[in-house]
Parts: C-alpha cells; structure tokens; sequence
C-alpha cells in the first residue's frame, strides 16, 4: 500500500505531466510498466520521469545538479546500481510549482542539447 509520502510524489508528478505535456516536442512516456511508462520526453529523449521508490528525477546540467545538491533542493540519483548519475537530480521539494520550474527547466536543457550535433556527428566532414 502506498504511503501518503509516495500519494504527494504521484499527485505532484500529475501536475508537472498536466502542466507541460501541452508544450510542442514535449510527450509522455509509454502506458506500460517498467523503465520509460512514468517519462516526460523532448524529442524522444527523457527530461522528467517519476523513478522507482516514487523519486521524481530531472536530467539537468552537471553544474545545475551540484547546486540542487549543495542547496538541498536535491538529492543524488542512481538507478540502483550504485552508481550516481551525474546529469540527473532526485527533487525533494514537495512544491508542486517548484517541481514544475524544474522540470521546465530539464525540458529546456534537454530540448537545447538535442538540437546540438552530438560530438560524432561534428567531427565529421560533408
């Protein structure tokens, strides 16, 4: 049974879906379970999702992240292997208007870096 703590994760992450799934580029992951069902995306690629252990995590810049961190508006993230994922942030704030200026701002980093040409695709020649 969930507890009332992971009630308030699922209930903030509705609100940040609600209030960014109408923004161009932006879609909400697949239906199903498992990796990728609880997903906003931009162009594809993961910008927000809600976790296992009801975590709602971010994908930002690592120097964005390591402020979150040092604040204590964030914690650390790993997918349970052990090892902590350097672009992406457990958000604890409860607040449903911060958690929706954050996932924005992921949305925006991930939206920027997807226009970018990966390093492959500048290191070759037309």
């Amino acid at each position: 049974m969930p507890t009332s703590a992971n009630s308030l994760v699922r209930k903030t992450y509705a609100v940040v879906v609600a209030a960014l799934c109408a923004e161009a580029g932006v879609s909400q992951g697949a239906s199903t379970r498992g990796f990728g069902a609880a997903t906003l995306r931009a162009h594809g690629k993961i910008f927000a999702m809600l976790a296992s252990r009801e975590r709602f995590v971010v994908k930002l810049p690592q120097a964005r992240v390591a402020e979150l961190l040092e604040n204590g508006a964030g914690a650390p993230f790993d997918m349970g292997h052990g090892r902590v994922m350097r672009e992406r942030v457990v958000i604890t704030a409860a607040d449903p208007s911060r958690r929706i200026a954050l996932a924005r701002e992921a949305w925006l980093h991930v939206a920027e870096s997807s226009r970018q040409p990966s390093s492959k695709q500048r290191g070759r020649s037309s």
